[in-house]
């Protein structure tokens, strides 16, 4: 039995624009600028490093933890009410996932994302049920580049890492991948580059090049 594990942000929807203009909103309201380097350099990671990161340069001090919570909230929430008007689904994500299942392998989500973003994505992608596992940001003690957010996807659906192919996008997320054991494919979606995800196996410029032979070759 084979497994696939998708990240979410960046692979199946292609939120990058949303979650900047939260960040870009929420952080202007407390006086503090989120730059896009700022941004990229964090993504697909969890919020409370750019906070500290941002809000000390900005000579703001340090965010004590319910002031990290309360500002990780006012984001994420800012976030969902900016997907809420129009989902951003990538092309051929809906497709993949299902023709994979349809082959016989799990299939699972890997996010570092909270609960609620991850809820509303897979709501988004109509694709309710149709994941064996889901691992958000909440279910794990070490963020992405450590594997642990595959490792507990692998085991919530009964598979070998080994057996395991991961979905990514973000250069951190392919490193946890690695690291886990597993076969990575990444998608060079917006705000990367193919040479910053070269340690994927397979590297594609959209979901929708990804092809089920191309995943079988690479687990066989």
């Amino acid at each position: 039995m084979y497994a696939a594990i998708f990240d979410l942000d960046g692979t199946l929807i292609d939120s990058y624009d949303a979650h900047f203009e939260a960040w870009r909103r929420i952080s202007a309201s407390h006086g503090v600028e989120v730059t896009v380097h700022d941004y990229y350099s964090h993504f697909g990671r969890r919020n409370e490093d750019l906070l500290r990161e941002c809000w000390l340069r900005a000579g703001r001090g340090a965010l004590t933890h319910d002031q990290i919570e309360e500002l990780d909230h006012e984001k994420e929430a800012t976030y969902r009410a900016i997907v809420g008007a129009r989902f951003p689904i990538m092309e051929g994500a809906r497709e993949l996932v299902q023709a994979l299942r349809g082959i016989g392998f799990k299939t699972a989500v890997g996010s570092s994302g909270p609960p609620l973003n991850v809820q509303r994505a897979i709501d988004g992608l109509e694709l309710v049920g149709a994941f064996d596992a889901i691992v958000t940001g909440r279910d794990v003690k070490r963020c992405k580049p450590d594997p642990e957010c595959f490792l507990l996807a692998a085991s919530k659906v009964g598979v070998d890492p080994s057996r395991c192919v991961v979905f990514e996008d973000a250069p951190a997320g392919i490193t946890a991948a690695k690291a886990a054991g597993m076969r990575c494919i990444a998608i060079t979606s917006k705000g990367h580059t193919a040479e910053r995800q070269s340690d994927a196996d397979l590297i594609f410029p959209t979901v929708r090049d990804v092809s089920v032979a191309a995943v079988q070759r690479l687990l066989h």
